[in-house]
């Protein structure tokens, strides 16, 4: 057995998730999801693979299903399209690999890791990803696979108009994204981030979600980072790289790290927003500073799922 504690972290989203609004249905639905993540993921490092190939598993499980603004359930952009963002990392080697505004892929995240192990850059986009994606047996599908009742209806309220929304489960923002983190039992890290973006996106808008050291980062001399929230603020802090930086020059734990910069740091900007992490000798932090963050984690001694504080 490994010397090394493994397991892994995800998150579904972080912000404004109204417990008025929460039903019962609706809040098994969310925590039946996490929790068919997290046990797809954790999987993967119990059978001795790595840490790559987890959080990859947990993430298009996430993708997979409509409650996540991932793949399936990715959000309308202005002109009624759904445009995808992801990225991960490998905390041994420190290769990465992205994609930004790709349309019709079933699952970016699988995309970014063919980019990471196939090619010689990190981050593509748009239909530069999808030339590359055909080189590859990635399964596209049509417009009409992403289209989510809930999701459309979003888009109608603020159709037309120059608002946006990161995602919402009531009037207020609530912003969604996925993740993964993991360390395997060779000692590994690996990092992972999905996400539709914005309802009624515009002008191409990017967030962090595929850009390494801010939505994901993963190093295996510190930890592994994937973070969810409002994008502009998060790549201004550069959160996920942040939080690695204070551990190597400041010599703060994972948590001391990662609630200096979520509770601190990223508040201070006026963002909200929320990471999952996971350290070198498998300690998780999974800090947010609003109402709540869809979140789970698990290793062999600990198992937990969460949407509030």
């Amino acid at each position: 057995m490994s010397d090394y504690t493994f397991g892994i972290a995800i998150h579904g989203g972080a912000g404004t998730i109204e417990k008025s609004l929460m039903t019962s249905e609706k809040k098994a639905a969310y925590m039946e999801a996490l929790e068919t993540a997290i046990d797809a993921g954790y999987e993967v490092l119990d059978s001795g693979q790595s840490a790559i190939s987890a959080v990859e598993a947990a993430v298009i499980e996430l993708e997979n299903c409509p409650l996540f603004n991932a793949g399936k359930g990715a959000v309308f952009n202005s002109i009624g399209q759904h445009e995808m963002d992801a990225s991960i990392m490998d905390g041994k080697t420190l290769h990465a690999g992205a994609i930004a505004a790709v349309r019709n892929v079933k699952n970016p995240i699988t995309l970014a890791n063919i980019i990471r192990e196939h090619s010689d850059h990190v981050l593509l986009a748009g239909t530069g990803a999808l030339e590359f994606a055909e080189k590859f047996n990635i399964q596209i599908e049509t417009d009409a696979y992403f289209h989510t009742d809930h999701r459309f209806e979003q888009w109608q309220k603020i159709k037309g108009s120059d608002d946006f929304q990161l995602d919402h489960t009531s009037e207020k923002k609530y912003l969604g994204t996925v993740g993964a983190v993991a360390l395997d039992q060779n000692g590994n890290l690996a990092a992972a981030t999905s996400t539709g973006g914005m309802t009624n996106k515009k002008f191409g808008r990017i967030g962090d979600s595929p850009l390494i050291g801010l939505g994901s980062y993963a190093n295996n001399n510190t930890c592994a980072v994937s973070c969810t929230g409002s994008g502009e603020y998060l790549m201004r802090a550069v959160t996920a790289y942040d939080i690695s930086c204070l551990m190597e020059y400041k010599g703060l734990s994972l948590q001391e790290a990662a609630e200096f910069s979520i509770l601190e740091r990223l508040t201070a900007l006026g963002g909200d927003g929320g990471v999952v992490s996971i350290d070198k000798a498998g300690n998780m932090a999974m800090v947010f500073n609003c109402d709540g963050m869809y979140r789970a984690q698990r290793n062999k001694n600990h198992k937990e799922i969460a949407i509030y504080k």
